[in-house]
């Protein structure tokens, strides 16, 4: 009797030893493989990377949303793919493709839905957040001709269960509130301008601004008084000026709200717009070393960090948000496409992807800190993007 029972204890001890070690998600991140269609899952406390997920399709304009409980990442690709995977066993929970062509999503308030924009079919497809099955289609307006819809861009949450995005095509910003069930209340605002091809929901959830490609200026919605319609801000920018080729579309979603300062890029200038937050009105134009695409701000909101499109993409400079100067110029390496700040602002991940690499940075000292290879890296998502709204 003593020797089984000895078999079965050394059995069941050898079985928990080969258990993975327990941990949190809450230093979890993944950066964006583009070239192989990978996801590097990486963590911020040592600056390691822990693995690789394969078989996420065409990820040359992916991103990436969490779960509640930053166990989940959910990555929208742009073959219509919409992939959850396990950050902690690293491997694919679940897939679908949905669509032709996606452009990005959101995940609700609560954590149950996750909604889809498509440029193919035109609209958004919302999803059950733990199986991925289809919970509502909405389709976006047909283009003059009835052949197609119009693209879908800036799909953001918004508080009160609702997503907000705009329509490229047909110059619209749609709000879907999901609060009182599966079939959304949907309230389309039209003639807000001429090809919104991005947008940014303020860090409080009240504003959403959506960038104008075709004109000058910018769209803005009050989510507190939807009634009284989009007004346009900034449509003054650059007036009389020749817009100079624009190379690779601003993102809007790496717009910095610092305090009562906002910062955007500027389509076709070699400028950063600031704003004042309350009056949304022009304040000053920060001359930079080019077509600025990401701009971001450090959490404390005291330094704002520009990335930029060729043939510029090799620099990255930092602002003083107060003094509104540049205080460095730093030379990463080819083609930044993306950076992302730690939840309290240690570090700064950089993506340098034709170097082949994601580098992190002390914004304080300005100093690089450590380098992990990865395969034409393109976009970094840390986990504690599932507490904020509209990211």
């Amino acid at each position: 009797m003593m020797r089984p029972l000895l078999i079965l204890l050394a059995g069941l001890l050898l079985a928990g030893c080969a258990q993975p070690p327990l941990r949190g998600t809450g230093d979890l991140g993944v950066v964006v493989e583009r070239g192989t269609g990978s996801l590097q899952i990486v963590e911020s406390t040592s600056r390691t990377s822990l693995g690789r997920v394969e078989g996420l399709g065409d990820l040359s304009h992916a991103s990436v949303v969490f779960s509640r409980d930053q166990r989940y990442a959910y990555v929208f690709g742009r073959d219509g793919g919409l992939t959850k995977v396990d950050l902690l066993t690293r491997r694919i929970d679940q897939r679908v493709v949905q669509g032709g062509n996606s452009i990005g999503g959101a995940i609700s308030q609560d954590g149950t839905l996750i909604a889809v924009g498509n440029y193919d079919p035109g609209g958004v497809k919302v999803f059950d957040a733990r199986t991925l099955e289809q919970v509502a289609d909405i389709p976006a307006t047909l283009m003059p001709g009835g052949d197609r819809r119009s693209r879908v861009v800036g799909v953001a949450d918004a508080p009160g269960q609702r997503f907000i995005y705009s329509l490229f095509d047909t110059g619209e910003i749609w709000v879907a509130d999901f609060s009182q069930g599966s079939e959304p209340i949907v309230t389309r605002h039209t003639g807000i301008g001429n090809q919104p091809y991005d947008a940014l929901l303020t860090p409080d959830g009240r504003y959403y601004l959506a960038g104008l490609f075709g004109e000058n200026g910018m769209a803005q919605l009050d989510l507190w008084h939807p009634e009284h319609g989009v007004r346009r801000v900034l449509e003054h920018y650059g007036r009389g000026e020749r817009k100079l080729p624009v190379y690779k579309m601003p993102h809007l979603e790496g717009w910095t709200v610092a305090g009562d300062q906002t910062f955007v890029p500027a389509v076709g200038h070699h400028q950063v717009l600031v704003m004042n937050t309350g009056s949304w009105q022009q304040t000053a134009a920060i001359d930079v070393a080019g077509q600025p695409v990401f701009v971001m701000a450090r959490p404390d909101g005291r330094q704002v960090w520009v990335n930029f499109a060729y043939p510029d993409n090799h620099l990255i400079q930092v602002i003083d948000t107060e003094s509104l100067r540049i205080i460095t110029t730093l030379e990463p390496g080819p083609a930044v496409l993306h950076m992302e700040f730690t939840a309290r602002g240690d570090q700064v991940w950089v993506s340098v992807r034709d170097g082949e690499e994601v580098q992190v940075w002390d914004p304080y000292r300005l100093e690089r800190v450590a380098r992990l290879p990865a395969a034409s890296p393109s976009g970094i998502f840390f986990s504690s993007r599932a507490h904020a709204t509209g990211l």
